[in-house]
């Protein structure tokens, strides 16, 4: 179920009056309830893999008690490798199993052996990347003694197919996420109205400026012969598809968790204006920041983090990135991006003022400074650079677009005149000019200091937006949850 559809706007009201107004005496019933909704809601696409869900559910919940009973250490990290071995297991077979294949077989015949193909035609599950990541975050943090398992079977099970995240993130954790089915949730109208708000945003980034970008970025990207572009329209798509991705994946996320709050849940930050970061190391506590933070807790540190030789620090980092691009997608193209931030983070390591970035940019100016501008420019640069085979179906039509953009200099003059008088243009510097405006707050449409009739004048301005402009006719699924 799409959060841009029909169904969804059918979908969500129904569920959030049988939750507030009917099943609202008793926490159980409402956890239930939600765990139903959880089930329809993701077993619109295809009912057979809800069996995947539910499986990943019981092992967990199985084992996590099992971890926590047990005092022998041994028994513990047997309980643990088994669940890794499920939840990998499937997240290996579903979305990996024909990539290793089809590589195994490329590297035979480098050497001269022909192996005979056993690629099988596998579907690759909705969310199954995002839901087996929370899943295991819960067992491995019952084996490291950091919380304590749950006995509730229904709000276990709640908590791993809780609908407004599961297809797409944010990946909660256990201990933020978990407790909040464990106690009494209130009807909050202020947190609700924002909520709403959030939603609202979020589908205005989704319908309106990355599907709308989209129709452009397909037209360049699908091409069959690159060459046939100037190196300018490259470039411009190249841009166009950062901020296409951008308002698709951040959209997504504002969706989520502004429909969180109408449940009375809070979810974690996913994305806190990542393009105005001054460098890639701020860039990752800004972008897709649930996914950065679960491989710096459980892949980066357990490898020994920063608190190591120089030597083993870089490799640390390389792993992490190279990980991080595998988990979005058995291509080699994800490998490279992957390696691609590793190599953008690297040199940051010789610079002692590395780790400063953590406020935000300009926070008591009302414009950038000269030095940050270029910082936020040149970090953007690096980004629409990786994103090139992030976005290529093949690692050699990612160089054979990076061939051209690079050397077919000429420039489209046409294209200039296009781009100057461009609805996508006027989408994308008005996203910049409100995110720049709004960015000490969680989302654009936080306006509550202004007056009354000003925030109506904001939100009624947003939905005409919304409805005017946004792309209705053929709805595109999101990007991500291709992963």
């Amino acid at each position: 179920m799409l959060f841009n559809s029909l169904t969804f706007a059918i979908f969500l009201p129904v569920v959030f009056l049988l939750y507030w107004f009917v099943f609202n005496r008793r926490l159980g019933i409402q956890n239930f309830l939600l765990l139903v909704a959880s089930y329809v809601f993701y077993g619109w696409w295809d009912w057979r893999f809800l069996s995947l869900i539910f499986l990943s559910s019981l092992a967990d919940y199985i084992l996590g008690l099992a971890i926590h009973k047990s005092d022998a250490k041994l028994n513990r990290k047997m309980f643990l490798i088994f669940s890794l071995a499920i939840n990998l297991g499937m997240l290996g077979f579903f979305k990996y199993y024909n990539f290793f294949m089809d590589s195994l077989i490329q590297a035979a015949t480098q050497f001269g052996f022909f192996l005979h193909p056993r690629t099988l035609n596998i579907v690759l599950p909705v969310g199954i990347s995002f839901y087996t990541f929370q899943t295991l975050s819960y067992t491995i943090d019952v084996y490291r003694k950091k919380i304590e398992p749950t006995r509730d079977v229904v709000s276990f099970f709640a908590f791993v197919s809780f609908f407004p995240q599961l297809v797409a993130g944010p990946i909660e954790r256990a201990s933020n996420l978990l407790p909040q089915f464990m106690q009494k949730r209130t009807f909050d109208s202020a947190i609700a109205k924002d909520g709403m708000r959030q939603i609202l945003w979020g589908l205005i980034k989704k319908v309106v400026v990355a599907d709308t970008i989209a129709m452009q970025v397909d037209q360049v990207f699908n091409a069959g012969d690159y060459s046939s572009f100037h190196g300018s329209t490259l470039l411009f798509a190249g841009i166009l598809f950062a901020f296409q991705i951008y308002c698709d994946f951040s959209g997504y996320s504002d969706i989520a968790v502004g429909t969180a709050k109408l449940f009375g849940f809070n979810l974690m930050r996913n994305f806190a204006y990542p393009f105005f970061s001054r460098n890639i190391s701020e860039f990752w506590q800004r972008w897709h920041i649930s996914l950065s933070t679960w491989f710096r807790d459980y892949v980066f540190i357990p490898l020994g983090g920063n608190r190591v030789s120089v030597s083993v620090y870089v490799r640390n980092i390389i792993i992490t990135f190279v990980l991080s691009g595998f988990w979005h997608g058995a291509n080699w193209t994800f490998i490279i991006w992957g390696a691609f931030h590793a190599i953008y983070y690297l040199p940051l390591l010789l610079v002692p003022s590395k780790g400063k970035y953590h406020g935000i940019v300009a926070e008591n100016r009302m414009l950038p400074s000269v030095k940050e501008l270029f910082q936020m420019g040149f970090t953007f640069l690096l980004f629409t650079f990786s994103m090139i085979f992030f976005r290529a179906d093949n690692v050699s039509r990612a160089f054979a677009y990076i061939k051209n953009l690079l050397f077919n200099l000429s420039f489209d003059n046409k294209l200039l005149s296009e781009i100057v008088i461009s609805q996508n243009m006027l989408i994308i510097l008005s996203l910049i000019l409100v995110e720049w405006i709004q960015r000490k707050k969680q989302h654009v449409l936080q306006v509550e200091n202004l007056k009354t009739w000003n925030r109506y004048a904001i939100y009624t301005l947003a939905f005409f937006v919304f409805i005017y402009l946004g792309q209705f006719g053929n709805q595109k699924q999101f990007i991500y949850f291709q992963f």
